[in-house]
């Protein structure tokens, strides 16, 4: 078999078998392409099953003059994987990445807005025009509810539990989870759903998605930043932001406002509760009055 033969059957691996998302699986195709190229430009024709750590180590050190060390750390853990299948299934008897080890990297704190900014982002919003009431809804729902862009984008108004106050949320690895909505969130979805969106000629398999484009299909990612970043540009926010931030804020302001992080690490849908651990280094205070409540020497 030969490179794409066998980045195909990785491709069906990672989403049927680890249940992994298409962002995920397109992440770790690109870095596999990426040595495919190497390997082409330098002329070396070696099958996946017979190439050695050094050949590796040679596109690694050429990748890292090209990206930082973050995206280097990505690409070996993209590559660990894919051996680590063809060892899984008996198409190599040993992994070549065994000794790589990827660079240090620091745990980098997220960009966060205050509360004052981000009514300032929605107030911006043209509620003049039809997809004005649509990104009032989107930005309301990425901040109240703390959602990742894909799960926004994927967002079903058949996960919308209104009655019982939940939406459900389809996350990373298809693993579901409930998340609390405010009441005014709902206001702003309802508005949306009732005024906007049932005026479309929804396309054909988009009957049940919630946030539609005009020409009634679903929203891409790329469009849920360029609605965020047109704002911000227009609010004169000096900052570079995502719809990743809206949902940083969101854990943020729920950790200075007293809520623990068990409950955070929930509705983040976060596996691993130490992933929820780096907002408390975005809150000194909320350190301090830890200290100050829970110490015996705290007077």
């Amino acid at each position: 078999m030969n490179w794409n033969t066998y980045i195909k059957s990785f491709q069906s691996y990672l989403k049927i078998e680890r249940g992994l998302s298409k962002n995920t699986i397109d992440n770790y195709t690109f870095d596999l392409e990426r040595l495919c190229t190497f390997l082409l430009q330098n002329e070396i024709n070696i099958a996946p099953e017979k190439i050695k750590e050094e050949t590796i180590q040679q596109f690694i050190y050429s990748v890292s003059k090209e990206v930082n060390a973050r995206s280097q750390a990505r690409i070996i853990s993209g590559l660990k994987s894919f051996f680590s299948y063809m060892v899984f299934e008996d198409y190599r008897i040993d992994n070549p990445m065994e000794l790589i080890e990827a660079p240090k990297i620091g745990r980098k704190l997220p960009d966060t807005l205050s509360v004052e900014d981000i009514d300032r982002l929605i107030a911006a919003i043209d509620l003049s025009t039809p997809e004005g009431e649509r990104n009032k809804a989107i930005l309301e729902t990425l901040y109240s509810c703390g959602l990742r862009v894909s799960e926004l984008v994927n967002l079903k108004i058949s996960d919308l539990f209104f009655d019982e106050g939940f939406i459900k949320i389809t996350g990373k690895g298809n693993k579901q989870r409930f998340v609390p909505i405010a009441s005014t969130t709902k206001k702003y979805i309802e508005l949306y759903k009732n005024n906007i969106r049932i005026h479309l000629n929804i396309a054909k398999s988009f009957e049940d998605t919630l946030f539609l484009n005009r020409r009634g299909k679903q929203l891409t990612r790329a469009m849920i930043f360029t609605i965020i970043k047109n704002l911000a540009k227009k609010i004169n926010l000096n900052k570079t932001i995502s719809p990743h931030t809206l949902r940083h804020s969101f854990a943020t302001h729920l950790l200075e406002n007293g809520a623990d992080l068990r409950s955070i690490q929930m509705m983040l849908g976060h596996e691993s509760i130490t992933t929820t651990e780096i907002y408390v280094h975005l809150d000194r205070k909320y350190l301090t009055q830890i200290m100050h409540t829970f110490h015996p020497r705290k007077n």
